[in-house]
């Protein structure tokens, strides 16, 4: 239908030429670049002719309404991200799925079944909007292992082994409100860890505004003050100031390249928290280690956002490395019981669970919101508890295993 295409093309236009007039340069170009497949792939599949299509032209047009809004970016009330954010990315991401579709049809062939991709991206709105709760042990100091793979936790277990609550990219804006990282940090407190661990990422261009948005959020984690550390992701460095001032505020500490020591009933912890950084990784971690060697007798977490900097990390340099970034692939088969992501297929960087290279161990953490592409789908969030187990002749005896 020409008009379909014509006002398509002119929406485009009208938010590309928006956001250059009124917010920046990059954002114009990320939103030129992403609202143009958007609309070719629409274009091409657009069920003109059936009864769906009013629908269709709904949904379409509420993607360049919320572009356009994005221009002056704001935390929006429960009624707006209900009635524009969230069908927004539904559709967007549908959309996007549907490309082999468009592709098709550019050379003259209908593909069946078009519902397929907005199906799945309804089953990531709602998965986008959740969390699967889970228990995870992890055994650290279980033997080296060649290379960097995936790895299963070893045999031996302690009686008290350390519980961690690890918190990461929450990413505060359309699908994390104020209210749902509240609920999250208060179900955190009620888990009594003896640590919580955040692994940056707070923030999405809604909500880098204003450090009083994630302080509130965080606040319930003020009840554990003294047990919950933070290190900076890559997406915090956009509005520093908002995140120490956030996180001060809800009493979390903030380790940027530091360590602290934390007596805790499983035990000494010593914590080592990395700034984020692109370039010259392996320098800035060696570098990092040298400033705060190994507490003798104390289990060395490091918090390390990005999963593809422990390569880089010196061998054995750390027990256990937490990390998140990859919002688990995003995309992929978790759902269905199988590990694969989308991710793995392109990026050579662990991308969710446990890995180990030597005997440094890594966790990398599905997330507890997720940013970037519009939805999770086939890898649901991480709300877990970490019990962490450092073997010794006590957990071996705790286990009734023999000692030697």
């Amino acid at each position: 239908m020409f008009w379909f295409a014509a006002l398509s093309v002119a929406a485009w236009l009208v938010t590309t030429l928006t956001a250059l007039a009124f917010r920046s340069r990059a954002y114009a170009l990320f939103r030129g670049i992403h609202l143009g497949l958007h609309t070719a792939v629409a274009i091409a599949v657009a069920p003109t002719g059936s009864r769906l299509f009013p629908a269709f032209a709904l949904l379409h047009a509420i993607v360049y309404l919320q572009a356009l809004v994005l221009v002056r970016p704001r935390l929006r009330p429960f009624w707006y991200r209900a009635l524009v954010s969230i069908p927004a990315a539904g559709f967007g991401a549908g959309t996007l799925l549907a490309l082999p579709w468009a592709l098709a049809a550019a050379l003259g062939v209908t593909l069946p079944a078009l519902w397929l991709p907005y199906l799945l991206a309804l089953i990531g709105v709602v998965q986008s909007l959740s969390l699967r709760e889970e228990q995870v042990d992890i055994v650290v100091a279980d033997g080296a292992v060649a290379g960097l793979r995936r790895h299963t936790p070893g045999r031996a277990r302690v009686a008290r082994p350390l519980r961690v609550v690890q918190l990461s990219d929450p990413h505060l804006g359309p699908f994390m409100s104020i209210e749902r990282l509240r609920r999250i940090a208060g179900e955190a407190v009620r888990k009594s860890p003896d640590l919580v661990l955040l692994t940056g990422d707070f923030l999405t261009m809604e909500s880098q505004g204003d450090p009083a948005l994630l302080g509130a959020a965080l606040e319930p984690l003020r009840a554990l003050e003294g047990r919950v550390f933070a290190c900076l992701g890559n997406h915090d460095h956009e509005a520093l100031d908002t995140v120490r001032g956030a996180l001060l505020s809800a009493g979390v500490r903030l380790l940027v390249d530091e360590a602290a020591l934390v007596r805790t009933e499983a035990g000494d912890v010593q914590v080592v928290g990395a700034d984020f950084a692109w370039r010259e990784r392996e320098r800035h971690l060696a570098q990092l280690c040298q400033r705060h060697p190994r507490v003798t007798g104390a289990l060395r977490l490091v918090l390390l956002h990005d999963p593809g900097a422990f390569r880089h990390l010196p061998p054995g340099e750390a027990d256990l490395v937490l990390s998140g970034h990859t919002h688990g692939g995003q995309l992929g088969l978790l759902s269905l019981g199988l590990p694969w992501t989308l991710m793995r297929l392109f990026v050579g960087a662990p991308d969710h669970g446990l890995w180990a290279r030597g005997t440094d161990r890594l966790y990398v953490h599905r997330g507890t919101g997720h940013y970037g592409f519009p939805l999770r789908i086939g890898v649901p969030g991480e709300n877990s508890l970490l019990r962490v187990h450092a073997p010794g002749e006590a957990g071996l005896e705790a286990e009734g295993l023999p000692t030697s």
